[in-house]
């Protein structure tokens, strides 16, 4: 009883949360999870939001320790989209319905702010998609002038909310300045995206409720908290990886907090194998993040060693995980609309 009432509050304090995210016998957990998924139900409706990835450049000028596409991972086999097919593969994507494009890569600044200005202008008058950006930390004005050209959100994670956390993971990068990036981005008016790692090496209890906290401070639009897994060719590749259901709590407990914030699924473990999506989006997640990528480029950005490539073009890969998606909403007491 203490539980139930517990999540039907309005408002978590701290303590609250690190209980919460304590919770380890399964009827507990289940109880947080439908909880999380009636507040979902509640505040944004049935609706599941496909999100298609461009991941256009996997070089990168940082060397953060726990990512594949760092610089000095010297194995990694390096490619660049051009213009063009960047836009061409908007338009494709645009065509098979889904309204959101994110146009993610590492720091690269091979892509000036004129030339990624003109990307996102160009596919503006091809499509009626909103186009979100996940290019790292750039300049203020690269910002601004992305702004003016059309983009509508910013995809930056914040990581961790523990600064040493944060300065063992990254090579001369400091969470405050990424935080000063994030309220720039919000006061510009992008629509603003962030999360933390889940399972990160010397994370605790503790960091994870200040990054719940963090992320309701920001006034996030979309929350991602995506699982820690280790990549070959780190400093972290030896790594325990995070679990999922870690990973799940913390999103329930993000739709508990964020009530009407756009939550994404849990795609980072293995976003082809049957359940880990799908047990996202019933524990407070609408948004699911497919990868659109066109080969040859979409096994090289491998930012993690684990990920899952599949044969499949990036179409099929598509409607398998709307078939997947629309199998749960069958056998779910509730209608959810693809879109």
């Amino acid at each position: 009883m203490i539980l139930e009432k517990l999540l039907c509050n309005d408002t978590f304090t701290r303590d609250e949360i690190i209980f919460l995210l304590n919770l380890r016998e399964e009827k507990d957990l289940n109880l947080l999870f439908k909880r999380a998924d009636i507040v979902r139900h509640s505040f944004t409706g049935d609706s599941i939001y496909l999100n298609g990835l461009i991941e256009f450049s996997n070089y990168c000028t940082q060397n953060c320790f726990y990512c594949g596409l760092r610089e000095d991972n010297f194995k990694l086999s390096r490619y660049r989209m051009s213009p063009d097919e960047i836009i061409d593969t908007a338009w494709k994507i645009s065509k098979l319905g889904i309204s959101t494009i994110t146009l993610q890569s590492g720091e690269d600044f091979h892509y000036d702010s004129d030339l990624i200005s003109f990307i996102i202008y160009s596919i503006k008058q091809k499509t009626d998609v909103e186009i979100c950006l996940s290019l790292g930390e750039r300049g203020y004005d690269e910002y601004r002038t992305w702004k003016i050209a059309g983009a509508d959100k910013y995809l930056l994670k914040y990581e961790t909310s523990n600064e040493k956390l944060y300065a063992a993971l990254h090579h001369n990068q400091k969470l405050d300045e990424r935080l000063k990036h994030l309220r720039f981005l919000s006061n510009l008016g992008y629509k603003l995206g962030s999360g933390s790692i889940v399972g990160l090496p010397n994370q605790n209890t503790e960091d994870l409720a200040d990054d719940l906290l963090l992320s309701n401070e920001l006034g996030l639009d979309l929350v991602v908290y995506a699982p820690f897994v280790p990549s070959e060719n780190t400093p972290f590749a030896n790594h325990d990886a995070g679990n999922l259901i870690s990973t799940l709590k913390v999103t329930s407990i993000a739709r508990l907090i964020q009530k009407s914030a756009h939550i994404s699924s849990v795609n980072s473990i293995d976003s082809s194998e049957i359940g880990v999506v799908e047990r996202g989006l019933v524990s407070g997640a609408n948004i699911v993040f497919t990868d659109l990528t066109p080969f040859p480029y979409r096994t090289n950005y491998q930012y993690y060693s684990s990920k899952i490539e599949s044969n499949n073009s990036p179409v099929d890969c598509l409607l398998d995980l709307q078939k997947r998606i629309e199998k749960l909403t069958n056998q779910s007491s509730v209608r959810m609309e693809i879109i």
